[in-house]
């Protein structure tokens, strides 16, 4: 692994009586691409909500790029450097797809009310500087020919790609990225995975991503980790999860030898 970027020590996180994360301890690097599996309930989306700010441990840290974030204000995240997209599109439908986008560089924004509300002086610098920084964004992820249409009105599939580049336009040291292939079809499922590869190679943003479609996580993600029940059951790259025995065992209840399927249990 390269050099740590993030790293989780202990985590605990419950809801009453529930427990939702149970002593994890996870390490991503920079520059590469951790994926999260399990099933719905394991604890993939609370873990990245305590990361960005959305929950507060009961017990544990996180370190971020060297220093510990842990119970930070969830506005706060694309100040320290995390960007974020949703399971559900988190757009305004009515807006276009630009203005969804340069929503992302809001907390950059330093213009007043007054330039801004007039588009004069700073403001219209500011605003014309940002302006090209999503349209860049946009460029980046081929999503020219929608860039004036209402957000609303394109397939949900485009939508997750909206939501990448509003993520991707804070200039994010880290992405989060919770289930992005829901909703789209096989070839955007291609664009998306060409899209991670040039995010990771090109831009040199490592990315935790919590994904359902276990061929498409296998193919691209560098270690893969295991979640079950709110614990880290297993750790490493794809072939080294599917033969994990307590893979195996959680989610067959069997060896692989007499049941292969593993893999699809996971999905």
């Amino acid at each position: 692994m390269q050099e740590t970027i993030l790293e989780i020590r202990d985590l605990y996180l419950s809801f009453g009586g529930l427990t939702a994360l149970n002593g994890v301890d996870l390490k991503a690097g920079k520059g590469e691409i951790l994926g999260l599996v399990g099933p719905n309930g394991a604890g993939k989306t609370c873990l990245l909500n305590i990361i960005s700010g959305v929950y507060k441990p009961d017990k544990g840290a996180v370190i971020f790029a060297g220093k510990e974030i842990t119970g930070h204000a969830p506005h706060k995240a694309p100040e320290i450097g995390i960007g974020r997209t949703f399971q559900l599109v988190e757009l305004f439908k009515s807006m276009s797809v630009l203005d969804n986008v340069l929503l992302g560089c809001h907390f950059k924004m330093q213009g007043g009310i007054f330039s801004g509300g007039i588009f004069w002086g700073w403001g219209q610098k500011e605003e014309a500087n940002f302006r090209e920084k999503a349209e860049e964004v946009i460029k980046f992820l081929e999503l020219e020919r929608y860039r004036r249409l209402p957000a609303g009105e394109l397939p949900f599939g485009i939508q997750k790609f909206v939501g990448i580049c509003r993520a991707l336009v804070m200039a994010p040291k880290l992405l989060l990225l919770d289930e992005p292939a829901s909703g789209m079809n096989r070839q955007e499922k291609e664009h998306l995975a060409r899209f991670l590869l040039r995010i990771r190679y090109e831009l040199c943003i490592p990315i935790v991503w919590i994904e359902h479609d276990m061929k498409l996580i296998s193919d691209l993600a560098d270690r893969i980790a295991v979640f079950h029940y709110g614990k880290k059951i297993a750790e490493g790259n794809a072939e080294e999860v599917m033969n994990h025995p307590d893979v195996i065992q959680a989610y067959l209840g069997t060896s692989t030898e007499t049941n292969p399927q593993t893999q699809n249990s996971l999905e």
